[in-house]
């Protein structure tokens, strides 16, 4: 039953605006510490999902994110 949890975790998508969006895996516990990271260039997508190690996704630059529960865009200049 643990492997189908992991594997049915939530999915977010993430999708670069411009050039070095870098997103960064914080996992679960006592303490947040951060566990991965990724840079993304304009227009490429990640998938990600939240599982029994992640619990947050940090996300630096501009980019847009698809939820199950809607789509937001971080802050424009």
């Amino acid at each position: 039953m643990n492997d189908f949890n992991e594997l049915a975790g939530e999915y977010i998508v993430i999708k670069a605006l411009e050039n070095g969006v870098t997103i960064i895996g914080l996992t679960r516990g006592r303490d947040t510490k951060f566990h991965h990271s990724e840079k993304l260039d304009k227009g490429e997508v990640m998938v990600a999902q939240f599982t029994q190690h992640t619990s947050a996704i940090k996300i630096r630059g501009r980019a847009e994110v698809m939820t199950k529960h809607g789509n937001l865009r971080t802050d424009q200049v």
